[in-house]
C-alpha cells in the first residue's frame, strides 16, 4: 500500500475524530450559554430545529478545515520532510481556531441579522418556548449564511497552508 492509502486514512480518522468532538463541544456550548437555565425535553421540536441548523453550519465550515489540515500532512509526508510535527500542529491549530472564529461569527451575524428583521421576537425565549417557526428561521439564516461564505473559508484556510515554493522556469 502506497502513502496515499495511509493519508487518505488519516484524513477519515481526522475527519471523524474532529466532527465527534467538535459537534459534542458545539452541542454542551449551545446548552450552557444559551438554555443552561431551562431544562430542555426532548419533545422540544425547535431546540431540535436549532441544533440541526448550527449541526449542518459546523459541518459546512468542517468540510472546508478538514481538507486543508491534511493537506499540510501530505506536504509534511510526501513534498516537505522538513515540516516538524510542531509545525504541522500549529497550522492545524490555526485552521480550527479560524473555523471556530468564523463559525461565532456566523452565528452573531444570523442573531443579530434575525433581532433586527424582527424587533418584537426574542428568538432564544422563542425555541425555550417550543417555537418551530422561528427555530426554523434562524436556522434557515444560519444555513444560508454559512453557504454564502464558505468558499471564503476555504480560500482563507488554504492562503495559511505551508506549500513548498515551485521556481517559475519561464
Amino acid at each position: 500500500m502506497d502513502n496515499l492509502f495511509y493519508l487518505s486514512l488519516l484524513e477519515l480518522v481526522i475527519g471523524l475524530i474532529l466532527s465527534v468532538g467538535i459537534f459534542f463541544m458545539s452541542f454542551k456550548l449551545l446548552k450552557y450559554f444559551f438554555f443552561r437555565q431551562e431544562r430542555l425535553e426532548a419533545s422540544n421540536q425547535a431546540f431540535a430545529i436549532f441544533c440541526g441548523g448550527i449541526f449542518i453550519s459546523i459541518g459546512l465550515i468542517l468540510s472546508e478545515l478538514v481538507p486543508s489540515i491534511t493537506n499540510v500532512i501530505r506536504a509534511a509526508v510526501v513534498q516537505d520532510p522538513g515540516l516538524s510535527t510542531g509545525q504541522v500542529l500549529t497550522y492545524a491549530g490555526l485552521s480550527l481556531t479560524v473555523g471556530f472564529i468564523v463559525a461565532v461569527l456566523i452565528n452573531a451575524a444570523v442573531f443579530l441579522l434575525f433581532s433586527a428583521l424582527t424587533k418584537r421576537i426574542n428568538e432564544f425565549e422563542a425555541i425555550k418556548n417550543n417555537n418551530a417557526a422561528v427555530a426554523t428561521m434562524v436556522s434557515s439564516l444560519l444555513i444560508a449564511i454559512t453557504l454564502i461564505v464558505k468558499d471564503s473559508i476555504a480560500v482563507l484556510i488554504s492562503t495559511m497552508v505551508p506549500f513548498p515554493e515551485v521556481s517559475n522556469f519561464l
